[in-house]
């Protein structure tokens, strides 16, 4: 499972530990957009910092229904307790997750200052709802 805490905006949180493919490691608090269909956006500094390597661009649908062009990059974070491979989109915005790392998930949010995020794998899924 995968947690993370509503902020005092009504912003769902994840704290994600990024990196490149070697050692580089840091910390990113992202916010949830269900909007966007990519799997994570970073700002270019963080992408400098951890030195990605560039993968060429794509088109992007956002939360207004349109889309816009990305430089991609390729980077290594741990979901779900694992390492993972995906595609980091560059962006001059706070660091976004979206849909593309949602996807054969569930998410339930409490939302409340201060409330709990929880993202559970649909293959692990013993609720039986």
């Amino acid at each position: 499972m995968i947690t993370g805490i509503v902020n005092s905006k009504g912003e769902s949180i994840l704290r994600l530990v990024v990196g490149d493919h070697e050692t580089k490691r840091i910390v990113v608090d992202s916010v949830i957009d269900t909007g966007y269909t990519g799997f994570l956006t970073l700002p270019p500094a963080t992408i400098a910092t951890l030195d990605l390597k560039w993968r060429g661009s794509e088109d992007v649908v956002l939360g207004d229904g349109g889309t816009q062009r990305f430089d991609v990059y390729s980077a290594r974070i741990i979901w779900d307790g694992k390492f993972r491979t995906i595609k980091v989109n560059e962006a001059d915005t706070d660091s976004l997750v979206g849909l593309g790392l949602l996807y054969g998930y569930q998410m339930c949010i409490h939302i409340t200052d201060g409330g709990s995020v929880e993202i559970r794998s649909l293959q692990d899924d013993t609720t039986g709802i």
